[in-house]
């Protein structure tokens, strides 16, 4: 039986979303395999912990935003040594339920592998049109003739020591960078996006496993993201950023560079 640790972030009122979290990856994910939890959290007790003890709760300062998502790789790292045992770790963000039946061939990779998902808002584009961070300062930086694939920063993981030296790569990157003033544009995404380009050593799956709740696309809903706004209050600082950065993605400048690769990758023959 393989051994499988679920890395999983709860602070502030996202603890809400932990129990059906948990009681839909018990009923659904990797039933033939023993699963661990590692839930990282300011939470004072947590739904099923006193009854089960595969639930690792390690207290975790809500970083607030967005640190909590920003420096997860630093919260990973603090139980590297309790990872160790495990065949498999996984990262899974906390608005995810486990939607149907998930078998070790569905999910896992191989020995040696990494675990990632394609992001279900650019499997149609083109890589020119990836959100990928395009600022030359940024340790996550992407060139335009770079990438083959986005994936989201929700759902990711893979044998255990090859995810924890991402884990090791990715922390120290991203506090360099912060050390001198500067964030990736989309945080974790990003950086694990520059990763993948780097190292190929990977699995890939669809968005059917990282499906935003409410969207139409052409899979069948695996790992469903909720709408998260239904169930907690969201920080209305963090979602006029997020408004303000999709402006600026759609301002007049990006659509005509977009137009200019779009051209360059024709003449390239990608």
């Amino acid at each position: 039986m393989k051994n499988i640790a679920i890395l999983y972030i709860c602070t502030g009122s996202y603890v809400k979303l932990w129990q059906d979290f948990y009681v839909s990856f018990e009923k659904n994910f990797l039933e033939s395999c023993n699963k661990e939890y590692f839930v990282f959290t300011d939470a004072a007790e947590l739904y099923g912990e006193r009854n089960n003890k595969r639930i690792h709760r390690i207290y975790q300062e809500n970083l607030g935003w967005p640190g909590n998502t920003l420096f997860r790789f630093r919260i990973f790292d603090s139980v590297r040594d309790r990872l160790q045992s495990f065949d498999f770790v996984f990262f899974m963000n906390a608005d995810i339920v486990c939607n149907e039946a998930v078998s070790e061939e569905m999910f896992l990779p191989s020995e040696g592998e990494l675990l990632v998902v394609q992001h279900p808002g650019y499997f149609q584009k083109k890589p020119y049109e990836y959100a990928y961070d395009r600022n030359r300062k940024s340790s996550a930086y992407m060139s335009y003739l770079e990438g083959k694939v986005y994936v989201c920063g929700g759902v990711n993981g893979g044998s255990t020591s090859v995810f924890l030296h991402m884990v090791s790569v990715l922390k120290k990157r991203i506090d360099e960078d912060y050390s001198k003033g500067m964030i990736a544009k989309w945080h974790d995404e990003s950086h694990i996006n520059r990763y993948i380009w780097e190292n190929s050593n990977y699995r890939i799956l669809s968005p059917a496993f990282c499906y935003p709740e409410g969207w139409d696309l052409p899979f069948d809903p695996i790992l469903i993201v909720r709408n998260k706004s239904r169930i907690i209050e969201l920080d209305p600082d963090k979602v006029r950023r997020q408004i303000r950065k999709v402006h600026i993605w759609e301002s007049a400048w990006k659509r005509l560079k977009n137009i200019w690769w779009k051209m360059v990758y024709c003449c390239l023959g990608r």
